[in-house]
C-alpha cells in the first residue's frame, strides 16, 4: 500500500515577481534522459577544487567573468567579490550572538542544513537562503564589504518545528551586515549582522563552478526499491525513469524504469520513498570524460514529489 506523505521539500508554492522561475515547478524545462529500457551510465563526481591560504575575497583567484568587451579587467572590487561568492554554496558552520537579541541556539542546532547562495536573477544580485524548508530570497547590494538586503520573499510551506529557526534566519538576513572571507582548507565567509550576530559559513563549490558549465534541468522518478544493475551479478542499483514537464509544470510524459549505475550527487536514497527529483545534468569536460568513461554528472536540485511506500 502506498500512502502519500510529503517531505518538507516536496511541496512548492509559486512566488511573485522575479523569483517564480527559480523557485517553482513552473520553471520546469523540457528535458531529456536515458533512453527507455537502457541502463544509465555510471559517473563519478569530479574532484572539488579548493583554494588555500588566508586571502581576502577580492584577491582570491576568480575564473574569467565575461563583460561586454569579453574581459574582466574593468570589474569593480565589489563585482569581483560577488563573482567569488557566487562560486560557492555556503553552509552554516557557527553562529554567535554578542548582543542581547533573541537566541540563535535553534540555528546552531541545525547548522548543517542552513544554506546560503549568492545568485543573479533577471540582472539583479540575489541572496537565497534556507533552513531546509521554505526557499527565501532577497535582492542585495554590496558596497565595499557591506551587504544590504531588500525585503525578502519566500515560499509558504508549513515548517512545523523549523518555523522559529526559519523566522530567525530571515530576520538576520535583513538590513545590513559586514562580510569577510578567508580561505584555509576551504573558504570561510564571516557575516556580522547589525544586531551583533556573527554567522560563519563554510563554502563548497557550486556544481556550475565545479563542472565549469551550466547544467541542464532534467527530472527523474526514483523507485523506493533498487534492482540488479545488470542481468548478471548481484549488485543493486537505483531504478529511475525520465519525466517530462511542460512550461507550466504539467507532466507530459514519462519513460520506462531503467537501472542507474552511477550516483546522484547530493541525493540520499532511503529505500522508503518513491520520489521525483529535479536534477542538473552537467557535461563533463574531455579530461574528466576520459578519466571516468562517462559523459555526464548528475546533481540533485530538489525533491519535488515524495510518497512513503509501506
Amino acid at each position: 500500500m502506498v500512502s502519500k506523505t510529503a517531505k518538507p521539500a516536496s511541496k512548492w508554492l509559486l512566488l511573485p515577481s522575479m523569483l517564480v522561475a527559480s523557485l517553482a515547478l513552473g520553471a520546469c524545462q523540457k528535458s531529456t534522459a536515458p533512453a527507455d529500457g537502457d541502463t544509465v551510465d555510471r559517473h563519478e563526481a569530479a574532484a572539488t577544487s579548493e583554494a588555500d591560504g588566508d586571502t581576502p575575497i577580492d584577491e582570491m583567484n576568480v575564473e574569467s567573468t565575461d563583460t561586454d568587451d569579453g574581459h574582466d579587467d574593468k570589474l569593480t572590487t565589489e563585482q569581483k567579490m560577488i563573482a567569488n561568492l557566487s562560486r560557492y554554496r555556503w553552509t552554516l558552520s557557527d553562529i554567535q550572538n554578542a548582543g542581547s537579541g533573541p537566541s540563535v541556539s535553534m540555528l546552531a542546532d541545525i547548522k548543517d542544513q542552513v544554506s546560503l547562495l549568492f545568485n543573479q536573477n533577471q540582472g539583479q544580485d540575489t541572496l537565497s537562503y534556507s533552513v531546509g524548508c521554505n526557499a527565501m530570497s532577497a535582492v542585495y547590494q554590496l558596497q565595499g564589504n557591506t551587504l544590504t538586503t531588500e525585503e525578502s520573499m519566500s515560499t509558504q510551506m508549513l515548517c512545523q518545528d523549523l518555523n522559529e529557526a526559519e523566522n530567525r534566519l530571515n530576520t538576520l538576513m535583513q538590513g545590513t551586515s559586514e562580510l569577510s572571507v578567508t580561505t584555509e582548507e576551504r573558504p570561510l565567509l564571516t557575516q556580522v549582522t547589525s544586531d551583533e550576530v556573527t554567522l560563519t559559513w563554510k563554502g563548497r563549490l557550486t556544481s556550475q563552478a565545479k563542472y565549469n558549465s551550466k547544467g541542464k534541468t532534467v527530472f527523474w522518478a526514483v523507485n523506493a526499491k533498487k534492482a540488479p544493475c545488470t542481468t548478471e551479478g548481484t549488485q543493486q542499483c537505483l531504478q529511475v525513469k525520465p519525466i517530462t514537464y511542460d512550461d507550466q509544470g504539467i507532466k507530459t510524459s514519462e519513460g520506462k524504469w531503467a537501472a542507474f549505475t552511477g550516483e546522484i550527487e547530493g541525493y540520499q536514497h532511503d529505500g522508503k520513498h518513491d520520489e521525483v527529483l529535479r536534477l542538473q545534468r552537467y557535461q563533463l569536460d574531455a579530461e574528466d570524460a576520459v578519466s571516468t568513461g562517462e559523459e555526464y554528472a548528475y546533481v540533485l536540485d530538489a525533491v519535488i514529489e515524495s510518497s512513503v511506500v509501506e
